[in-house]
């Protein structure tokens, strides 16, 4: 099982080391077969060991050069960072990543070798349209995506329950997965208002290989609570 933890903008580089510090004596008592990674915001970015892998929320593609306010590969190696959060919600709606750039983006961190967290999800008003708007909405979002690339993880994140409190059904979730998995075979998590309460319920539908959390994963008790008790 894969759990991943988004801080987003949440998070210093001093809170960052004291959650590590913390993470790290949780993860003692974790599975050895689970992954467990964690994205901290780029301020935080640094050289931390651990039982997880640390991944970067967002880089621009290219190795450095004149892009204000982007961290290219130059910067994320620094740390010997090679994941990377690629086509999250937020990103494609707040910051207007096209299908285009998104996809140009995978190509350009595949290229590198990059292991790619690849996040898809619709909006309230497509699921309830139904389930083949849903699945045809979704596979839209690998227009221009290698699926067969072999360091892809794939998170399903409903644009309405990100944050919001509220989580998919199982129904909803299950369906989705299963699904997708007709066409992506790759590791596919469920990302949306996943907490404590729900963890056991949602890692142990079918087609479920982990999770993606945002607010829940911010509180390094709560977080590891999630990776103890799926």
């Amino acid at each position: 099982m894969i759990f991943a933890a988004n801080f987003k903008t949440n998070h210093t580089r001093a809170s960052t080391e004291k959650y590590i510090e913390v993470l790290n004596e949780k993860l003692l008592e974790k599975k050895p077969e689970d992954q467990v990674y964690i994205f901290p915001p780029a301020t935080a970015l640094g050289k931390y060991e651990g039982d997880f892998t640390l991944g970067a929320q967002n880089a621009y593609p290219t190795q450095n050069g004149a892009f204000t306010g982007e961290i290219g590969t130059e910067q994320l190696e620094e740390f010997g960072i090679k994941t990377i959060l690629i086509g999250h919600s937020e990103r494609r709606e707040h910051l207007g990543e096209s299908q285009d750039k998104v996809a140009q983006k995978f190509t350009f961190f595949k290229e590198q070798g990059y292991e790619i967290l690849y996040c898809i999800g619709e909006p309230l008003e497509i699921r309830e349209k139904g389930d083949e708007a849903v699945m045809e909405y979704l596979l839209a979002q690998f227009d221009g995506i290698d699926i067969s690339y072999k360091d892809l993880i794939v998170a399903y994140e409903p644009i309405w329950a990100i944050g919001t409190g509220r989580s998919a059904t199982v129904e909803e979730i299950a369906s989705t997965h299963q699904a997708l998995k007709q066409t992506v075979q790759k590791p596919l998590l469920y990302g949306g208002s996943v907490k404590p309460a729900n963890i056991q319920e949602i890692t142990a539908i079918r087609g479920v290989d982990g999770v993606l959390v945002g607010s829940a994963s911010l509180d390094v008790e709560s977080f590891a609570t999630m990776i103890g008790e799926k």
